[in-house]
């Protein structure tokens, strides 16, 4: 099978680009990293939501081109499918393609409010209301899949819905977002796995910063 290429922008600072890697990593399928410089007008624009039609991240394979977060994890689950990228439950695989594009398409407040920094750490940052609805619904999100699946991940096994929330648990860590003891076991075990370690190394690493990112008391 030909190798890929998946373009992403920063480590740092871009969740969708954390999405789209995870999944690719998570299917199995060989790739290479095309990494477009934070400073690339296009990827900065991306990374500060201005722009909602950057095609970033972007996997190429076998011809096929393929630029949605979502529809890059609809295209692995098709060519990986003993990955598991989606639960092989018909009702399980609803959900989990629900969740996935409730966070493809909103938690805008979330995102505004509290954007992806893992070089960044803010004990005691203040979260407004509309945020903190956002939160709470990611936790009633999480809540209801561990219950229903018995965990550790979202549907049981690790599937494409833990790459997509991947970036709000990052969030949840920069910015000393509290929570319950179940939903924290999960944070945790997503940020420790390997390739969470690995793409975290590697984003410490980046020399640039965004100034707009970089939150100032």
């Amino acid at each position: 099978m030909a190798k890929a290429t998946l373009t992403i922008s920063s480590k740092n600072y871009s969740s969708w680009s954390l999405r789209g890697w995870l999944m690719t990593k998570f299917s199995g399928l060989p790739f290479e990293e095309v990494a477009i410089a934070p400073d690339d007008p296009s990827a900065r624009a991306e990374i500060l939501l201005i722009s909602p039609t950057i095609l970033v991240p972007c996997l190429r394979h076998e011809g096929a081109t393929i630029w949605d977060t979502l529809a890059i994890g609809e295209y692995l689950n098709e060519t990986m499918p003993d990955a598991g990228l989606l639960p092989a439950d018909r009702i399980q695989r609803a959900h989990c393609r629900s969740i996935c594009g409730e966070i493809h398409s909103g938690f805008t407040t979330l995102r505004a409010s509290l954007p992806v920094n893992l070089k960044g750490h803010f004990p005691g940052f203040k979260i407004w209301t509309r945020a903190q609805a956002d939160i709470d619904r990611v936790c009633i999100i999480w809540r209801d899949c561990l219950a229903q699946s018995g965990g550790p991940f979202l549907f049981g096994e690790r599937t494409m819905a833990d790459a997509m929330y991947a970036p709000v648990v990052t969030r949840f860590m920069t910015y000393d977002v509290k929570l319950e003891a179940r939903l924290k076991t999960y944070a945790d075990l997503i940020m420790n796995l390997p390739e969470m370690v690995e793409w975290i190394a590697a984003a410490k690493e980046e020399p640039a910063e965004i100034e707009e990112l970089e939150v100032e008391y």
